[in-house]
């Protein structure tokens, strides 16, 4: 007889190119932006893992915009400059409300981050997918995160929606003290290149009692460095860890 505790479930949803509005804007912290967004184009909009991502498209250097059609073989672009396009997580979907929070890191160069800090009400964005979920067991007795600001906006969604008897820890680095925010849990914070250090925390936490998921959100380099240390030096079990690289050091 097959297991079927700890399974995780892909979804797939009807990829669409989404045309919303910017409704608010606000500082979550001194350069983290929230940017809500609305319009009809939301309806049918389904999310169902709070680490799914939605491809966002901004506008040239020149200012225009050149969009994908979605097709059996992927996107397809008429001649010219491509749009260029970044993966951000769903901070927040309320159908109810007609509206879709996407959190901006503001570091100060690239296409998502220099529109953000000047995204003003009214603008306008372009939003694709999310293409699918790959939801995880909610069977575990405990979980633990593992992230940097990029991957605040997924745990941030995972703590809201955790029952509250769900065990959990949570490992988060930000830039600056100043970078931390309020979440639904208690949280470990650390400062990037300040003692202690992240991953110096990860190798000596202790492993939790009972079956444990583990899910590591940081640079890829170091994402597929902190799956090495779990499962091969600390023996966790591979299908119960998901090390995913949110974005690349150059």
């Amino acid at each position: 007889m097959t297991d079927e505790r700890h399974q995780a479930r892909r979804v797939r949803h009807p990829l669409k190119m989404r045309r919303l509005e910017v409704a608010r804007v606000a500082h979550v912290t001194p350069h983290m932006v929230r940017v809500t967004l609305r319009g009809d184009d939301l309806a049918g909009f389904v999310s169902a893992a709070p680490d799914d991502h939605v491809k966002l498209f901004f506008p040239t250097p020149a200012g225009t915009m050149n969009l994908p059609v979605f097709s059996e073989n992927g996107p397809v672009y008429a001649d010219g400059e491509h749009s260029p396009s970044r993966d951000y997580t769903p901070r927040r979907y309320d159908a109810a409300a007609g509206e879709l929070d996407i959190d901006f890191v503001i570091h100060g160069d690239g296409p998502a981050s220099s529109w953000a800090e000047t995204a003003s009400v009214g603008d306008v964005l372009h939003v694709g997918g999310p293409r699918g979920s790959m939801v995880v067991a909610d069977d575990f007795d405990h979980y633990v995160m593992v992230g940097d600001a990029t991957a605040l906006p997924a745990i941030g969604r995972w703590l809201e929606h955790m029952p509250a008897d769900r065990n959990v820890t949570v490992l988060i680095e930000v830039s600056s003290a100043e970078e931390r925010q309020a979440l639904a849990r208690d949280v470990t914070w650390f400062v990037a290149g300040a003692s202690p250090r992240m991953d110096e925390a990860l190798a000596a936490l202790p492993i939790p009692q009972g079956d444990t998921f583990w899910w590591v959100a940081t640079e890829s380099k170091r994402a597929r460095a902190l799956r090495s240390l779990l499962v091969e030096q600390r023996g966790v079990d591979k299908e119960w860890v998901k090390a995913t690289g949110y974005w690349q050091a150059d």
